[in-house]
């Protein structure tokens, strides 16, 4: 069982950054890998960035690649979402996840409460 909260959200105005943390509990953090997602209002929840459970390797959508970095730190189960340029269309209820290294929801076994994250312009 892992248990996951994330933290860090707020109200940022366009251009700006935030960074969104995420710690796990438990004692097998480092064999999942590790997923943000994001919900945008009235809309599907969307894949922003995955790492492996190494850190090793890491994935992007396209709607962020450049402007945000996913990281972990395995000995503090934690992952960390830099996100650098933000857009009003950003804004959404931000989600971790740990399960497979995929871009899908149903990969994902554990899933935090979410933060917000608005962006205004």
């Amino acid at each position: 069982q892992v248990q996951l909260v994330e933290s860090g959200g707020g109200l940022v105005q366009a251009g700006g950054s935030l960074r969104l943390s995420c710690a796990a509990s438990g004692r097998t953090f480092s064999s999942y890998a590790m997923g943000w997602f994001r919900q945008p209002p009235g809309k599907e929840r969307e894949f922003v960035a995955a790492i492996s459970g190494s850190g090793l390797n890491t994935y992007y959508a396209e709607s962020v690649k450049g402007r945000v970095t996913i990281s972990r730190d395995n000995t503090k189960n934690l992952v960390y979402l830099q996100m650098t340029s933000l857009k009003p269309e950003d804004t959404a209820v931000y989600y971790c996840a740990a399960g497979s290294f995929v871009v899908v929801t149903p990969g994902y076994t554990y899933w935090g409460q979410g933060t917000q994250v608005t962006v205004s312009s």
